[in-house]
């Protein structure tokens, strides 16, 4: 859902076009609308207050400045709002657009074409809202206190999310998420309460290493109730691979639960830009050690299409805001068929994250043989005793499947 207090930029040298995305942005409860005519003086506006739009709505043929240009200094000023381009293209030029525009740490959300469409701009304003989880922190942290109590009192808990192959049914991974459960609480507090601040205060490395021993343990049982082999998947923060121990570190706590570094993949979340050389080589001695290397959340951040054929991935997770409606959405469609081709070419597993709605699911099944699936459309993220009821559910439900192919 939207939020009524959101804040949009349009930026376009028609008047025309002007007019109608306010009328429609208001239709879709959004009156916070700033109009401009000239791509100039739009940048003025964010650079003055770049906190203040939520997004940049901006045309690309335009005088003076153009909305290529407008989108590169965006990027260049770190602009943390969603991009989107109101333009009729054609699909090369989407693509060459949103590298483009990624190269120069622009968050493009999509494109719509001339004339307007009011489902159009809604299905943005929902890729708006995927953008803004990801990035914006929340409104009630935990304290320090309330955190280093959690770790202390081993209150890190592994809840568990599965990526699915529905060409043969089965589960190829398992992501492990943390969550905190406390003794007088009967719901889990999500990371995104505690996350931040961990990598704020430098605890991050405690909660990973508690969260990894717990689910390297339990995943022998969740293992033998699929029936398959599947692999653990563990979120990483780019500054954790400035410990250039963490490839030790993690491989000591498997070797002591008695697992292989086959049997694991490491999530790096692509919100911050893998730049420094620590990062580098933190990331390369772990692909050197067996471990997966998994690019999470591919399309909110910074890397471009042709870097994931240099860096050592082995999974890109493409990104909810590029997922949300994408049965609707060609820029969206050209980045996961450009994906899905470079996969194949390069040996990547491509996983399509935060499936909600059937038509999306819809969809990517045309990609099925390329693209595993994960999201509340097919599973929620569960704790152990609850995931390996629906493991076992699943089970039968993937066997009568097969069976009745036969």
């Amino acid at each position: 859902m939207m939020k009524p207090n959101r804040h949009i930029l349009i930026v376009d040298d028609s008047k025309a076009i002007l007019v109608v995305m306010q009328a429609i942005l208001n239709e879709l409860n959004v009156y916070n609308v700033t109009l401009c005519l000239d791509a100039n003086k739009a940048l003025e506006k964010v650079k003055k207050s770049p906190l203040l739009y939520d997004a940049v709505f901006t045309d690309l043929n335009m005088s003076n400045m153009d909305g290529m240009e407008l989108i590169r200094h965006l990027g260049e000023m770190r602009y943390p709002g969603g991009i989107a381009i109101i333009s009729e293209m054609d699909l090369k030029v989407i693509d060459l657009a949103a590298d483009l525009a990624r190269q120069n740490n622009a968050h493009l959300i999509g494109n719509i074409a001339k004339p307007v469409q009011l489902n159009q701009v809604n299905m943005l304003l929902q890729k708006l809202e995927s953008l803004m989880h990801h990035t914006k922190r929340p409104t009630e942290p935990m304290s320090e206190a309330q955190l280093l109590h959690a770790i202390s009192h081993n209150q890190i808990t592994p809840f568990y999310h599965p990526k699915v192959n529905l060409a043969n049914n089965k589960v190829e991974s398992i992501e492990v998420l943390a969550r905190v459960i406390t003794d007088n609480q009967n719901s889990a507090i999500l990371p995104e309460h505690f996350i931040c601040v961990a990598e704020d205060l430098e605890y991050i490395n405690l909660i990973t290493f508690q969260l990894f021993e717990k689910a390297t343990s339990d995943f022998s049982q969740i293992k033998s109730t699929l029936k398959s082999d599947l692999k653990l998947a563990f979120n990483l923060s780019p500054s954790q691979l400035e410990d250039l121990s963490c490839p030790d570190k993690l491989a000591l706590i498997l070797q002591l639960n008695h697992l292989s570094v086959d049997d694991i993949i490491l999530e790096i979340t692509e919100q911050h830009a893998l730049c420094t050389a620590a990062q580098l080589e933190t990331l390369n001695r772990l692909r050197m050690r067996g471990f997966g290397i998994s690019l999470d959340d591919f399309g909110i951040g910074f890397t471009n299409i042709h870097q994931l054929k240099t860096l050592p991935f082995t999974e890109v997770k493409i990104a909810r805001t590029l997922i949300s409606h994408i049965e609707a959405d060609p820029f969206s469609q050209v980045i996961v068929s450009s994906l899905v081709n470079i996969a194949i070419q390069n040996d990547l597993v491509i996983v399509a994250e935060g499936i909600e709605r059937e038509e999306e699911l819809n969809f990517l099944s045309a990609f099925k043989e390329h693209v595993l699936m994960q999201g509340f459309l097919i599973c929620h993220p569960k704790g152990k005793d609850e995931f390996i009821r629906w493991a076992e559910s699943w089970t039968l439900m993937a066997s009568s499947r097969n069976l009745s192919r036969r």
